[in-house]
């Protein structure tokens, strides 16, 4: 439950972020395709265990 929810949420973070990390950066003239991954990637963990975090908080609550 809380495992497949986790990912599944994180999933959809790293799509909407994988998204709009290339075009605020060609919006701001910088090389979309320097960068991204780093920074994707670093936003993606970190969502990923808080996200999983919160929703075992939330199971464990109930």
């Amino acid at each position: 439950g809380v495992m497949a929810s986790a990912m599944f949420i994180n999933l959809l973070v790293a799509v909407i972020v994988g998204l709009a990390i290339p075009l605020v950066r060609h919006k701001f003239g910088y090389d979309p395709a320097v960068g991204t991954s780093v920074i994707l990637t670093a936003i993606t963990d970190s969502m990923g265990f808080f996200i999983f975090l919160a929703l075992a908080s939330l199971f464990l609550i109930k």
